[in-house]
């Protein structure tokens, strides 16, 4: 139990980091739409996925599933930072509501892909590595596409 929260707390850090890095890093669009909250959770929902799926098969420990799946995409993922910058837009005027709008459906569309490629992309490289091989990768897959 203690080792779990020290893997989560120690993920969570390096999620805040690298959202902050990312927050530093990604340019302001027009309209102050806020891409660097977009693209933190995207690459956290594709961490997730893919952890999720590696997980799924054996490949990973429940250890590094906590340590990266809830700590570090938990640290980087912003849903009360994307709540808020849909809150600001939607005030600010009628236009401010469509580019909100408009980032919200992005968001959620591209979040849930983003997670499908995650999955997928663990599920196609344990193909590939397991071609040649006996041992098969086949196990219960409630996300199998």
């Amino acid at each position: 139990m203690v080792n779990i929260v020290i893997l989560v707390f120690v993920g969570g850090a390096l999620g805040a980091m690298l959202r902050e890095f990312t927050m530093l890093m990604v340019p302001n669009l027009v309209d102050n739409f806020p891409l660097d909250i977009l693209v933190a959770n995207l690459v956290a929902t594709f961490l997730l996925g893919l952890v999720t799926a590696l997980h799924r098969r054996q490949v990973v420990s429940e250890d590094a599933e906590m340590l990266v799946g809830t700590g570090i995409a938990g640290g980087l993922s912003t849903f009360s930072s994307f709540a808020y910058g849909a809150i600001v837009l939607m005030s600010a005027s009628t236009a401010g509501a469509v580019v909100a709008s408009f980032y919200v459906v992005i968001s959620l569309v591209l979040g849930y892909i983003a997670v499908i490629v995650g999955l997928r992309r663990t599920r196609l490289s344990m193909n590939r590595s397991s071609a040649g091989k006996r041992r098969s990768w086949k196990q219960p897959f409630a996300f199998d596409m």
